[in-house]
C-alpha cells in the first residue's frame, strides 16, 4: 500500500469518527445515502465519461439538525469531503462545482433524514456532450 492511499484511508477513518460523534445513530447510513443518490443519478456520456449530479440537498430532522448544529459546520465539510472521495474513487464527473446543502425539516419520511440530488439548474444540456468542458 502506497503512502498516498494509506493517508487518504486516514484521513477517511477520521472522518468516520466524527460524523459518528456527530450522527451517533446513522453516521454509516447517511454517508451511504449519499453515494447511493450519487450512483443512482450518475449518466453515462462515453466509455470514459460518467457524470453526476452536483448539487445534493440532505434534510435532518429536528433532532438530528440541533445535534449537527452543536458541532458547527465541520460535519457538513465532512460529507461533502466524503461524496468528494466517493466520486474520485469511482471516476465520476460533475455537472459542477458540489454542493452539500444541510437543512432541517419536521417532514422527513424516515424520522432521521432526506437525500436527493440534481445537476444545478444553470447547467445545460449539450454541456453533457463528449468534449465539452
Amino acid at each position: 500500500m502506497d503512502t498516498l492511499t494509506r493517508i487518504e484511508r486516514a484521513i477517511e477513518r477520521f472522518e468516520d469518527a466524527l460524523l459518528a460523534k456527530v450522527f451517533p445513530n446513522e453516521p454509516v447510513e447517511l454517508l451511504g445515502a449519499l453515494r447511493e443518490e450519487c450512483d443512482s443519478q450518475a449518466v453515462v456520456c462515453s466509455s470514459s465519461r460518467v457524470v453526476v449530479p452536483n448539487a445534493y440537498d440532505v434534510e435532518l430532522s429536528d433532532e438530528v439538525y440541533e445535534e449537527l448544529s452543536r458541532h458547527g459546520k465541520q460535519a457538513g465539510q465532512t460529507l461533502t469531503d466524503s461524496l468528494m472521495r466517493h466520486a474520485e474513487e469511482q471516476g465520476y464527473e460533475w455537472a459542477g462545482p458540489l454542493t452539500v446543502h444541510v437543512t432541517k425539516s419536521s417532514e422527513v419520511p424516515n424520522g432521521r433524514y432526506r437525500v436527493a440530488a440534481a445537476p444545478l439548474t444553470h447547467i445545460r444540456a449539450d454541456a453533457f456532450a463528449d468534449g465539452a468542458a
